[in-house]
């Protein structure tokens, strides 16, 4: 991967992605200056528009250093409206026809954003809660604390499909359980905390294992993820050790200087460890009759359900038969239990010394020989 370097661009279109460096300046311009459809994934934390209007004290009257940086204030509620249309118009330019966008907000702005993302056609296929295991307390006890954030994931449209969901290894992440839209996080904190001087370097800096699980569940090794407010840089920072590729866009200097020399420190995991549960549906497609030309099964073979009920023998074209019933090993499976569908990798077994093993093991042989 290339070494993270600082770019300042001066205008113009650019010919070439420039993977694994940050750009400074203005969001929407720089992407729409990027090539057309050359981004897999665009993780998104725009400004927030929290509209802070008095200073906020604990209760040892200590100021709480809350997010009042000129980046997140706007004059109304249509100049934000104006300012995500411009830069979501932008981000779906240059996001591939199977690309996604992840956006995070809170209850400030996450319901304008949702708005603007499905006016402008983008397909919702999640809102995530991260809900924080260590929120912020609510200091002047007027509502409740604020523990939680939404991130909303989308596709392109509503007709663009195969983009990436690594299903199996988020159920693997997960005790194989299903991974819920709930995600319960820590906030950024202690030693993960960018400091600078004793105030912190960035007012809304994220934790990495939000962005571990945004980027594990929703991009490859080697794809390329933009986010268009890099801050601190720990979309970068994540994305490199993960092996993905990254570009940054960021107007403020003091940022990119310190996303710099955190991204410089980050090590790259080896290939063997960047491996994954990967999902059926992205693995090689084997047909049954490649098994059977193979030797691995032979003609004539009979195939048995786990519970020994239904039989059927293989024909040299790797279709079965069995009474009056031939064709594919998922047409007689359905067929014989008069079932309106049926897997016919997981229902069929062959017999071996007395015992009986599902035909899948010798799929899996093939996709690892095809991998």
């Amino acid at each position: 991967m290339a070494q993270t370097k600082d770019v300042a661009h001066k205008g113009g279109a650019l010919k070439t992605l420039p993977l694994n460096k940050i750009i400074q300046g203005d969001c929407i311009d720089l992407m729409n200056a990027l090539p057309e459809k050359s981004v897999d994934v665009i993780f998104a934390d725009p400004p927030y528009n929290m509209q802070l209007k008095d200073t906020l004290k604990r209760p040892d009257n200590s100021k709480v250093h809350g997010v009042d940086d000129a980046w997140d204030k706007f004059s109304s509620f249509k100049a934000y409206d104006e300012f995500t249309y411009k830069w979501l118009q932008a981000a779906k330019r240059v996001l591939k026809d199977t690309g996604t966008i992840w956006v995070i907000g809170s209850y400030h702005n996450i319901f304008r954003v949702g708005t603007a993302l499905q006016n402008l056609e983008y397909w919702v296929l999640n809102d995530v809660i991260w809900r924080k295991s260590n929120p912020m307390p609510n200091f002047r006890g007027t509502r409740f604390t604020n523990a939680h954030e939404t991130l909303i994931w989308a596709a392109k449209s509503a007709d663009k499909g195969g983009y990436t969901f690594n299903y199996n290894a988020m159920k693997a992440m997960n005790d194989d359980t299903q991974m819920r839209s709930d995600w319960t996080l820590p906030i950024c904190s202690g030693k993960e905390r960018l400091k600078n001087g004793d105030k912190k370097a960035h007012a809304t800096q994220k934790p990495e294992s939000l962005l571990y699980r945004v980027l594990m569940s929703s991009t490859k090794p080697g794809d390329v993820v933009l986010d268009p407010f890099f801050g601190t840089g720990t979309t970068g920072a994540v994305a490199k050790k993960l092996g993905r590729n990254f570009i940054g866009i960021e107007r403020e200097s003091d940022y990119i200087k310190i996303a710099q020399r955190r991204i410089a420190e980050v090590h790259v995991l080896d290939e063997e460890a960047q491996g994954y549960t990967e999902s059926k549906r992205s693995a090689p497609r084997v047909a049954f009759g490649s098994i059977v030309e193979r030797g691995m099964i032979e003609p004539g073979t009979v195939l048995y359900d786990s519970k020994r009920k239904f039989a059927a023998r293989v024909r040299t074209d790797g279709t079965l038969i069995a009474d009056k019933v031939k064709g594919s090993i998922h047409q007689v499976g359905a067929g014989v239990q008069g079932a309106p569908a049926c897997n016919g990798w997981t229902f069929w077994h062959i017999e071996s010394k007395g015992k009986l093993t599902s035909i899948d093991v010798f799929r899996q042989q093939v996709r690892e020989e095809l991998h």
